[in-house]
């Protein structure tokens, strides 16, 4: 990705003696945009144009400042931006995607504050061919859209699936010889889950190489409406590579209270020149009750196939698909269509570039 890099240089001379501080700043992004059909069962279809179906429209800052003696200070401010609508995705939460300040040492590790990924989602979206965004995305699973642990913890506010706020997190090294591993604490700040303000706690570790890679993660959340138990997400996941051909294996349970939502997610991606081939199987399984509502059959399949071929380093164009099939009163569904009937199946086609800057 080419960025723009902008270099600042002191030099402060103290009686006879100097010392030299050298930071630098880069402003980048990535815009996406596509041409998306979407069919619901019992609501018809809709096409529409969507932004960050390969990736996530984003507009970023970030920078770091040599400190000496292998320290460094550091900053990273990231927008998500819609580019059909030109707004912003987090609304007045501008910075929604990343908000951090950090201090790292090349020996220790890297403190990190502010807003950031959760443990569980820094692994699960390396599994998933599509970023976790788009018409075969797993984030089709995982929403607040459907009675399970999900609602039942945050209502239909913002969750912990993907990233937490007012966050305290260290992370390894990365010269560990593959082994990564990184903790995550979050205060509440007296909030309520409706503004995002949820207690957290997580870790992740793993080992990764060009060829294979095993990760474990867990996180828990707590808030408000989590007095009769409080929700957990806990992932395992391998991924290998042969020649071309990159395999991947998630599986990702959320529980609260007595309601259980388990994710298997299996997918590859073939690399063959300039085009990559994707495809990707996505199981729900539900279990338990919320209050009275028994949601054991409320279960959904997902199947997505994609291609993207490379323009350049940057640009690229891609086509997506993906159908959902829904069991019992399950209504999961592909964002952009209508109102879909209990136990329909959701159908879609995407097409569309991508730019990095």
């Amino acid at each position: 990705m080419k960025r723009k890099h902008i270099l600042s240089a002191a030099l402060l001379s103290l009686a006879g003696g100097g010392a030299v501080a050298q930071s630098s700043i880069v402003v980048g992004g990535l815009l996406d945009s596509a041409v998306r059909y979407v069919h619901n069962d019992g609501g018809g279809s809709i096409k529409s144009l969507v932004s960050g179906s390969n990736q996530t429209s984003r507009l970023y800052f970030r920078g770091d400042e040599d400190l000496g003696g292998g320290l460094a200070a550091g900053f990273w401010l990231e927008s998500g931006t819609n580019i059909d609508t030109g707004t912003s995705t987090g609304g007045t939460q501008f910075f929604d995607r990343r908000a951090t300040l950090s201090l790292s040492s090349r020996g220790i590790g890297e403190l990190r504050l502010g807003r950031d990924y959760v443990p569980t989602y820094a692994i699960w979206v390396r599994h998933d061919p599509y970023s976790h965004v788009g018409v075969a995305g797993s984030n089709n699973f995982s929403s607040s859209s459907q009675q399970g642990p999900i609602r039942s913890a945050f209502g239909t506010g913002p969750n912990t699936t993907v990233r937490s706020s007012n966050a305290v997190e260290f992370l390894l090294p990365s010269d560990l010889g593959g082994f990564e591993g990184g903790l995550m604490v979050a205060a509440g700040e007296g909030g309520t889950a409706a503004n995002g303000q949820d207690k957290l706690i997580g870790g992740r570790l793993g080992w990764q190489s060009a060829s294979f890679g095993a990760h474990a993660s867990r996180v828990v959340t707590s808030n408000e409406l989590t007095a009769s138990g409080k929700f957990k997400d806990t992932l395992l996941a391998v991924n290998g590579t042969v020649g071309q051909v990159r395999m991947n294996a998630a599986l990702r349970k959320y529980e609260q209270a007595l309601s259980e939502q388990t994710l298997l997610l299996l997918s590859s991606v073939v690399t063959w020149g300039q085009v990559e081939l994707k495809a990707s199987y996505l199981r729900a399984n539900m279990k338990g009750t919320v209050g009275a509502t028994v949601i054991d059959a409320n279960d959904a399949t997902q199947i997505g196939l994609g291609a993207v071929y490379n323009l350049s380093k940057r640009s690229a164009l891609y086509a997506q698909a993906a159908r959902i099939d829904n069991d019992g009163k399950a209504s999961f569904s592909i964002p952009g269509g209508t109102t879909m009937v209990a136990g329909g199946s959701s159908k879609a086609f995407e097409a569309g570039v991508r730019h990095n800057f």
